[in-house]
């Protein structure tokens, strides 16, 4: 039967040091010569199965020890060097296995430093945010990833492009589609075209929403999607195909930096077409002000989903025609921010979004419910917010279905213009983020302020685990 054979000189010679053996005295020990010895911790030799029970009767050495890699080390190494910092320096996983194994103590000082890094990182992110509600501006500057330099862009403008808009608007009305715009969309593609439109089952398109062949000038679509999400598909075709200089348009105007940034903006311009089409704004903003901005109404109204309703109602601004000034911001189940907007820009400052008891949380635990609550901002600002999760594609059956929450809100003055703010509503003592929060006795704070040092008494404890002075 043949042998496993395990080359880990780095720790035979780490046991060895530690047991303060030269290499003489371990290779008598385990009954091989010293240059073999020497050999296997260079890792030209293998350690054999006899070598490995040889060293765990003569030393005690656990084998999961001499078998096992340094995974965890090996996983946070991986996570250090693909910051966009180190980006160009990304080395090989058998070169970080051989770092982790070979100088463990190096690794760790190295994970050390990064955690340190990261953590001075969001202290500044997080005072910047607080120099800059008091009107002092701090430039940071910050290596950032493509996808984060999109999101800061779309983030802190107004969510409305008067170009896309007014093209989707003359667009829908050439198409005159009626109750089908689905139906509309394919005619048009295929009449003026030649464009097909196919959906295909999940084994055919595991991975895949859609895909566009050039070739056969066909799009397919995956059978995954609701109806909502497939005429969006579609509809992000035909825009990219009736009004492509719209959207160059828009995108230039956006100053990308880098080509990377440019597809990713591209991609979302092309997303806020199709909903421009399926909700052409004259309309949409018509049926908003006459339902109150019910969300579920214009879902129905336009037969679009929730979040394409709810992500529409960001954009009315046009100039002399505009809506209320709405906000949205999209998480999943662990919080990670999966995107936000606002019609006049997010208000990072003044509502933040990363406050633990906003209902955008709660919504995970009342799926398909719609929440709404009335928030009181620590530091001043009240603002009413609309909840809700929403779907993502189907699932086959021992998949788990893609869910997130939409918050979509807007200043608490304006709520009796809306649906929403015509009862009474529960009242929320939040912040903007625990960093920046200084609210007392708060039951959901999950890191302390950065403003006050922690109040660490014997003979008291507040309420939080980070109770501050």
């Amino acid at each position: 039967m043949a042998e496993n054979k395990i080359f880990a000189g780095a720790r035979v010679r780490r046991i060895r040091n530690g047991l303060s053996l030269t290499q003489t005295a371990m290779a008598e020990a385990l009954g091989i010569s010293p240059s073999y010895l020497n050999l296997i911790e260079r890792n030209q030799r293998p350690l054999t199965v006899q070598l490995l029970l040889k060293l765990s009767s003569v030393y005690k050495v656990d084998l999961d020890e001499l078998q096992g890699e340094a995974t965890g080390s090996v996983t946070q190494l991986r996570e250090v060097f693909a910051d966009p910092l180190l980006s160009g320096e990304l080395p090989g996983d058998q070169e970080l296995i051989e770092v982790a194994e070979a100088a463990p103590n190096a690794a760790m000082g190295v994970l050390k430093l990064y955690r340190a890094y990261r953590e001075q990182s969001l202290r500044l992110k997080d005072l910047s945010a607080l120099l800059s509600d008091h009107g002092h501006m701090a430039a940071l500057s910050d290596a950032r990833l493509p996808m984060d330099e999109v999101r800061d862009i779309f983030e802190n403008r107004p969510h409305y492009f008067a170009g896309i808009d007014d093209a989707a608007e003359a667009f829908h009305a050439q198409l005159s589609p009626g109750d089908d715009l689905a139906g509309a969309l394919k005619t048009w593609l295929r009449k003026e075209h030649g464009l097909s439109v196919r959906t295909l089952p999940v084994h055919v398109m595991p991975d895949l929403r859609r895909r566009f062949d050039r070739h056969s000038m066909r799009l397919f679509l995956s059978e995954r999607l609701s109806a909502q999400d497939h005429v969006r598909e579609i509809a992000m075709e035909a825009a990219q195909i009736a009004f492509p200089q719209a959207i160059a348009a828009d995108l230039q105007s956006l100053a990308f930096s880098t080509g990377e940034a440019r597809r990713i903006g591209r991609f979302e311009l092309a997303r806020y077409a199709a909903h421009a089409i399926m909700m052409p704004y004259g309309g949409f903003l018509a049926a908003a002000q006459r339902a109150k901005y019910d969300i579920d109404v214009l879902s129905a109204r336009f037969q679009v989903s929730f979040e394409q309703a709810a992500s529409r109602l960001v954009t009315l601004q046009r100039t002399g025609a505009a809506g209320l000034p709405f906000f949205l911001m999209e998480i999943d189940h662990a919080g990670n921010r999966l995107r936000k907007a606002g019609a006049s820009g997010f208000p990072q400052a003044r509502f933040g979004g990363s406050c633990p008891k906003l209902n955008v949380h709660t919504a995970f635990a009342q799926a398909g419910q719609v929440l709404a609550d009335r928030v009181e901002i620590f530091g001043g600002g009240e603002f009413v917010t609309i909840a809700r999760t929403v779907e993502g594609p189907r699932a086959n059956f021992q998949e788990r279905v893609r869910r997130t929450a939409i918050l979509i809100g807007c200043d608490a003055a304006q709520a009796l213009e809306t649906v929403y703010g015509g009862g009474p509503l529960a009242t929320v003592a939040g912040g903007t983020a625990c960093r920046l929060c200084e609210r007392q006795g708060c039951l959901a704070r999950a890191e302390p302020p950065v403003t006050r040092p922690l109040g660490l008494d014997e003979m008291v404890t507040g309420l939080s685990a980070f109770d501050f002075q």
